[in-house]
């Protein structure tokens, strides 16, 4: 069929990438059911949202508005305090109402629109140095120009919808805040913040370049696609970008988008066609979507994208639109959407292996951080604290395995940098496990200074020196007074300390080989 096995291969390596997806969502830990929790509180925010639009009177358009809203407000504001999300929550309609405005009132103006759009995309990926606020408006800015064009509002419907997104935002607040907070009980950590640099130099300048090239490509791309459906190859190729700092890791979010939303096709012919828009087992439909996209959103973009686009059916379903050419024309603009994304990483593109080395070294660099107040805390000093060190180091390492993970990929055919890749996240690994345990003897009131810390302390660091040249200097450890030479308390730490250094040591091997050389292990 293919003429050769090359199409069957990649068929199968898709299938099996798939496959894997789903096993490691099933098994997948979720201390405290958090995923559960945010899953379910995402169903009843946005349920109450839309069932609140309905009682008030509001047309369908403005109850769609409302629960896209609630969507966005739930799923996108992740500030690593309470306070700092309720603050985000509440200035979301100051950056989608203008923009609401502006696409209804330019709807019958396609070159004004069109160039409108290009704008807010700009404006909101730039606003991504901001940290997760900036973040957090820039997409709720777009979506409420895509909701415009993908529910035709009119200005003379602005009122309404104003009034529908302002009542969504204040029931999911409502639960979100006050019934149902989940991070008063699990609180986030902060975010680690954005790789530096100044002008062009700025990841995330780049990406406002790269991702409004894109979407100008898929604008183009998708009106020659379908006139009338051109906006959703537009919100591909936005949302491809979104949460990518290289190029690999575009890449690898455009294949799990097409995957993603192929497989979310299907599901919608067997599903949401049936169905047929009749309103209960659509509303039932939904929350199971709706809990779906939050559940494996951290998990895996490709089943994220597949509740994505079985939503988007059933809410066509609603609107009285769908059939199955619709989901054909929806994977033709998906299509578009994807090339866009793939012109505009050809534009002041950041390398994955430049990417991933900035956040191995200030993966490193808190390592050296966590020791240094591990240490401190083990010789007495009551203000030193590695907790907070270990944590940001997950995040800082969870940033780290997302760059890695294109050249991971199933579908990756570089097997020298897939093995170097694979050794470099399993030392980094090492690496975390080793500084969880330290925080975990450093917290014990009862260990103390040991003679032998300070020493396996400075090898740390000696360690962490060869990596990152350009780390905090190093602070003396001062032995607490009568106190021990030796302490059972300080033999674990000295063991995690051991530990630390080795696989620092080991680190230097893959870091230092050039990317494309196969990578001979240290003797």
């Amino acid at each position: 069929m293919y003429g050769s096995g090359g199409g069957t291969t990649v068929m199968k390596k898709a299938v099996s990438a798939c496959g894997g997806a789903l096993r490691r969502m099933c098994v997948a830990p979720d201390p405290g059911r958090v995923r559960l929790r945010v899953a379910t509180r995402a169903v009843v925010g946005i349920g109450l949202a839309v069932t609140l639009t309905g009682l008030a009177g509001f047309s369908l358009v403005a109850s769609l508005t409302a629960g896209l809203a609630a969507l966005l407000a739930l799923f996108t504001v992740g500030d690593s305090t309470v306070r700092g999300q309720a603050v985000t929550t509440a200035l979301l309609p100051l950056a989608g109402f203008p923009v609401l405005a502006l696409a209804a009132s330019l709807h019958d103006l396609p070159v004004p629109r069109d160039l409108s759009w290009l704008l807010v995309v700009f404006a909101g990926v730039y606003a991504r140095r901001w940290g997760p606020r900036g973040h957090a408006l820039g997409i709720f800015a777009f979506m409420q120009f895509f909701v415009t064009q993908f529910l035709h509002a009119l200005p003379a419907q602005l009122p309404e919808l104003y009034a529908a997104v302002l009542l969504a935002l204040a029931a999911a607040g409502a639960v979100r805040f006050g019934v149902w907070c989940v991070e008063r009980r699990v609180p986030p950590p902060a975010a680690p913040a954005p790789l530096p640099g100044t002008g062009l130099a700025r990841p995330t300048t780049r990406q406002a370049f790269q991702a409004t090239a894109a979407c100008a490509v898929a604008l183009v791309a998708g009106h020659l696609v379908s006139p009338e459906r051109w906006y959703w190859a537009v919100a591909t190729a936005w949302w491809i970008f979104v949460n990518t700092a290289s190029r690999g890791e575009t890449l690898v979010r455009g294949f799990r988008r097409v995957l993603g939303t192929v497989t979310g096709i299907v599901a919608g012919l067997l599903v949401a066609l049936p169905v047929g828009g009749a309103p209960a087992p659509t509303a039932v439909l939904v929350a199971v979507c709706v809990f779906g996209l939050f559940y494996t959103a951290p998990l895996s973009y490709s089943w994220m994208m597949f509740f994505v686009t079985v939503l988007a059916s059933l809410l066509y379903g609603l609107l009285g639109v769908l059939h199955p050419d619709l989901l054909l024309l929806r994977f033709e603009e998906t299509a578009a959407g994807a090339l866009g994304a793939a012109v505009g990483l050809v534009l002041l593109p950041v390398t994955t292996h430049a990417a991933t080395n900035a956040w191995i070294q200030r993966a490193v660099a808190c390592v050296h951080a966590c020791t240094t107040a591990a240490a401190r805390r083990l010789a007495g000093d009551p203000d030193a604290d590695p907790a907070v060190h270990a944590a940001a180091l997950d995040l800082l390492l969870a940033r780290a395995r997302l760059t890695l993970a294109p050249l991971v990929h199933p579908l990756s055919p570089l097997r020298a940098r897939k093995a170097r890749a694979r050794r470099v996240l399993a030392l980094l690994d090492d690496c975390a496990r080793e500084i969880r345990g330290l925080a975990a003897v450093a917290a014990d009131p009862d260990a103390s200074h040991d003679a032998r810390l300070a020493a396996a302390a400075r090898r740390v660091e000696d360690a962490v020196h060869a990596l990152v040249p350009v780390v905090a200097p190093r602070r003396p450890v001062a032995k607490a007074a009568g106190v021990p030479a030796h302490h059972p308390g300080a033999e674990a730490a000295l063991a995690h300390l051991h530990g630390l250094e080795r696989a620092l040591v080991d680190l230097a091997t893959p870091l230092r080989t050039a990317p494309s050389a196969p990578l001979i292990p240290a003797a």
